[in-house]
């Protein structure tokens, strides 16, 4: 076999052979290859790698191949799918592999490597979540010394050295991993003959021991917890196997590195609010960051381990209420000045500060946030402080690791906040030489000696003291156990922090949004550059990686928003308003000659709006002439064309509005644009707008008149081809694009991800989620599966955040006094009865709702604060409809939403606490995981350990029946 260049002409003359051997099943043509980081395994090059050879092994596909290295050998390594060609397929996930040669290999022996293909979700107990708060230990775990001793265990030619590895994330203090199975050394399925292994650290634990037989065996062994309890709790699942073949001329080492302890999956639960949403005692008529802890501590009470935010970066773009939409961020670092408690700012406040704290507490205590009130009182009081002690802050110690920590963000944040303010506007196009960023013009501007660094240290100022504040909350809530889950918004505003500093990384022409859908049947246009991904590539993704590890020094799990975008982005022209006529990004578009094949030509029938005279008269009857007259030109008979002056959406948006001002319609102003952009966009094909030759097909282009009067044979070829366009040609495409961004995300910091993959989900998405350990959001009004009304909680995977509404639908009882109809079919299809429903959400509705999703397998159950106050009627006074977050149709909507009750009130309701908590605990959430049956003792070496199920809860059909039952 050759060395790959390690060893040129010949084997070392000290080496030990080393052996990869991987269970792994591929389609035809697709190999299995072994990289990593020393020479003779390519040096991460994998065209270099050592590609391995399959043999069937009983009902296994078993991948092996084998080198010489040298005696004490080390390097990382990584197992990767290739094509014929090394073309790299798919690769494991998680963490490089460690090659560390046991002591006691020594030349000509043989190493052999038995592991198992590491998934995403192999990671994920790894990942802080998990790893730091929920499986956090009082007492850390210490590196042991290793409880054998193999020298010279290799002289003999008939022993065999094993090495077992297994991972346990979740261990309990004073408890310790044991390995038990057939042979003697195991003790023959005894609990006293029962092996202990030795802590590793990284969660991993290990034991070496010689093994001599001289014939071929099969080794069986389970793994197992010994702790307080005294009794061995094995791991479900069958039993493992080890064939141990003597038959080789040389001595050898197995190294058995068994993945993840196999125990019931950890199942938690969860409350989601908006940070502004948060109502307490102490706060500025807005949740703030140190609210966090009351949260926290109710959270616990009611047997929750995760609290979920919205994006709580800086949106303060137009300094007015728009700036409430929390997706759309001035700067993807900074932090939102509307979170800051500005009595915790100094222990020294005067009386008059603390008097007009007061008063402004009273003034905005109202139901909702007043966005610009408290925008605007908190930084005025925040400027009094900063006047009297920026001086003892700004020189201070602490402030000054905080800012070398930061400055590559600090100092243009600080700087776009300065000019934004001295401008009046964030339109760079408007700030005159500093309109495009350079970096002498940035130090310029906040050096010490410019005459502006009293208000750019302000800004240094307040963001110093949300990062202490935020810190603080989220240390917290790691001590508490209670997950802190942030959002990752998919875009930036296109007059951003970002988009000054980093112009080349967007597509500034383009915006972003989504394809008609569940919310809105026009799609959805947010106003966000789309990404110039080429470009972010050239450094790795940087801009991504600073993201992610400025997130994580906050929170330990986080949500990507929109997951869809990382595959494909639907892009629309910057002078669109709607969601409508856009296309992916990227995809394979139909060029005109693949057009021209199928029989189609006439590109501007079909690329133009098609407006004929029939169709002005049906849509603006009497007023049809003075619409032409206004909008459009006659360019043959009895057909039209709009005018240059309102030939796009945005255009025709500002004629209206000047001819409305001129009184020279009567009908609405609204009916009039709807009916335009109707009539603009009737085409059946988009023309790229960067290559002429190139078309894209409009969404649901049949629904157009456009379209239906083509013939039949011109639309059945531009249906199908519409059908190919979306759902099958892009399918690659979109999974690779995938597989080069999101790696870089979840390997930027080890917070654990989920990803909102709601809307038009393309087939390659749930598998690249899978394969990824990304974990995905199931809606019970939005189910996935196109046959279903309603989502079935109960056959929802592990890998899944499963909720009843979220912050872009109506809550829970909103969601059922909108329908009465709906609500009858879901009465009957869920609950199982023919009984009339009651027209509100009644509270024991509430409850069976929420014990569907809490006793669903979903490895997180999340709940919209605002469903779990619909468990008991004081909390319900409230008009439903006003506790909906966000209406995703309208995108100038008032984020506004402020919960009706503190958080200090809610922690001393002992009753709604404990009812929450039943259902929690009730389902098996927020429990420690099954460790398994006692192990009973085996009369005889040859008795099989029963398999234990691994299944978890589901929602029963006695628990549908008692919810049918109930009184309304």
């Amino acid at each position: 076999m050759s060395n790959l260049g390690l060893f040129p002409g010949s084997k070392p003359s000290n080496s030990v052979i080393v052996s990869f051997r991987i269970p792994y099943y591929t389609h035809w043509g697709q190999h299995i290859l072994v990289c990593g980081s020393e020479r003779v395994l390519g040096s991460w090059d994998v065209k270099k790698g050592l590609l391995l050879k399959p043999s069937h092994q009983g009902d296994e596909l078993i991948w092996s191949g084998s080198l010489p290295v040298p005696a004490g050998f080390t390097c990382e390594y990584s197992y990767y799918v290739v094509d014929d060609k090394k073309k790299v397929l798919r690769w494991e996930a998680g963490k490089k592999r460690k090659l560390i040669l046991p002591d006691s290999a020594q030349n000509g022996q043989l190493v052999e490597l038995h592991d198992l293909w590491q998934t995403g979700a192999d990671d994920l107990p790894l990942r802080s979540a998990f790893k730091n708060v929920i499986f956090r230990r009082d007492v850390t775990l210490k590196v042991e010394r290793p409880l054998e001793s193999v020298q010279n265990v290799l002289d003999n030619e008939d022993s065999v050295i094993v090495q077992f590895r297994i991972c346990c994330p979740n261990i309990e203090e004073d408890t310790s991993i044991y390995v038990i199975g057939s042979p003697s050394i195991l003790g023959q399925w005894k609990t006293e003959g029962a092996l202990k292994l030795s802590y590793a650290g990284e969660s991993v634990w290990r034991r070496t021991l010689p093994y001599i037989h001289a014939s071929l065996i099969m080794l069986t062994y389970r793994y197992c917890k010994y702790g307080k309890a005294k009794k061995l709790a094995l791991e479900i699942g069958a039993n493992r196997e080890l064939s141990v073949d003597f038959s080789a001329s040389q001595p050898k080492c197995i190294i058995l590195s068994d993945g993840q302890i196999r125990e019931m999956p950890w199942r938690g639960a969860g409350v989601a609010i908006p940070m502004f949403s948060v109502r307490s005692e102490a706060d500025l008529g807005v949740g703030e960051f140190l609210d966090l802890k009351l949260l926290v501590d109710w959270a616990v009470d009611s047997g929750f381990h995760l609290v979920q935010l919205l994006p709580i970066n800086d949106t303060s773009v137009h300094l007015m209420w728009w700036d409430s939409y929390p997706y759309s961020s001035l700067s993807v670092f900074a932090l939102h000045p509307l979170y800051l408690r500005v009595q915790a700012l100094s222990g020294n406040l005067s009386e008059d500060i603390k008097r007009e704290i007061e008063q402004t507490r009273k003034d905005l205590d109202k139901k909702d946030v007043d966005y610009e009130a408290t925008m605007a009182a908190k930084l005025s009081i925040a400027k009094k402080i900063y006047s009297k002690e920026k001086g003892t802050v700004l020189n201070s110690a602490e402030f000054q690791n905080y800012f070398s920590e930061n400055e590559e963000w600090l100092k243009p944040y600080a700087a776009f906040c300065f000019l934004r303010d001295f401008f009046e506007t964030s339109d760079r196009t408007q700030w005159g030489r500093f309109s495009v960023f350079t970096q002498d013009k940035l130090e310029k501007l906040v050096s010490k000696e410019s005459l502006h660094y009293d208000i750019i240290g302000f800004h240094y100022y307040v963001q110093f003291h949300l990062h202490k504040q935020l810190s603080e909350a989220a240390e917290y809530a790691r001590k508490k156990g209670v997950v802190l889950k942030g959002d990752l918004p998919i875009g930036v505003d296109r007059n951003s922090v970002d988009t000054w500093v980093y112009p080349t990384l967007f597509r500034m022409n383009t915006s972003t949004g989504a394809p008609p859908d569940y919310f809105d049947k026009n799609g959805q246009n947010w106003g966000f550059p789309t990404y110039n991904w080429e470009e972010m590539s050239k450094d790795n993704y940087g801009w991504w990686r600073g993201r992610l590890t400025q997130m994580a020094k906050y929170f330990t799990a986080y949500r990507i928003d929109h997951i869809l975008g990382f595959f494909r982005i639907w892009e629309l022209p910057d002078h669109s308003i709607t969601g409508l006529c856009g296309k992916f990004r990227p995809s394979i578009p139909l060029s005109q000659e693949e057009l021209e094949r199928e029989g189609i030509w006439d590109f501007n029938r079909l690329s133009r709006p098609y407006i004929t005279q029939p169709m002005l008269q049906e849509k603006f009857g009497a007023s049809w002439a003075v619409i032409a007259s206004n909008f459009l030109n006659e360019y043959q008979k009895e057909h039209y064309e709009f005018k240059e002056d309102c030939d796009t959406e945005k255009k025709i948006a500002a004629k209206l509005k000047s001819c409305l001002e001129r009184s020279i319609f009567l009908e609405s102003e609204n009916k009039i644009r709807r009916s335009l952009f109707d009539l603009i966009q009737n085409v059946v094909l988009i023309r790229d707008p960067e290559d002429a030759k190139m078309f894209y097909p409009r969404f649901n282009l049949e629904d157009t008149s456009n379209f239906s009067g083509l013939d039949k044979h011109s639309q059945n070829i531009l249906k199908r081809l519409y059908y190919d366009y979306y759902f099958q040609r892009q399918e690659d495409l979109w999974r690779q694009n995938a597989l080069k961004t999101l790696p870089v995300l979840l390997n930027s910091s080890d917070m654990l991800a989920c990803g909102e993959d709601l809307g038009m989900i393309p087939s390659c998405v749930h598998p690249v989620m899978q394969e990824l350990g990304l974990i995905g959001l199931r809606i019970q009004r939005m189910p996935n599966e196109p046959d279903l009304e309603f989502g079935i909680p109960s056959q929802y995977s592990y890998m899944t955040v499963c909720a009843p509404s979220c912050h872009d639908c109506s809550t829970l009882r909103a969601w059922w006094e909108e329908d009465e109809e709906r609500r009858c079919r879901f009465f009957k299809a869920v609950l199982g009865s023919d009984t009339l429903p009651p027209d509100t959400c009644t509270p024991e509705i509430a409850k069976f709702v929420l014990r569907q999703h809490v006793e669903a397998p979903s490895m997180w159950a999340i709940f919209p604060l605002q469903d779990l106050l619909a468990l008991k009627e004081e909390y319900t006074t409230r008009p439903a409809v006003e506790e909906t977050i966000n209406d995703p149709t309208n995108p100038k909507h008032y984020w506004r939403f402020r919960v009706h009750v503190t958080v200090e009130s809610l922690q001393k309701d002992k009753e709604l606490v404990l009812a929450i908590k039943d259902l929690v605990r009730g389902s098996g959430r927020s429990c420690p995981p099954s460790q398994g049956n006692e192990l009973q003792v085996a009369k005889s070496s040859k008795e099989a350990v029963k398999e234990q199920p691994a299944s978890a809860a589901h929602v029963n059909a006695s628990s549908l029946k008692q919810a049918a039952a109930v009184k309304v």
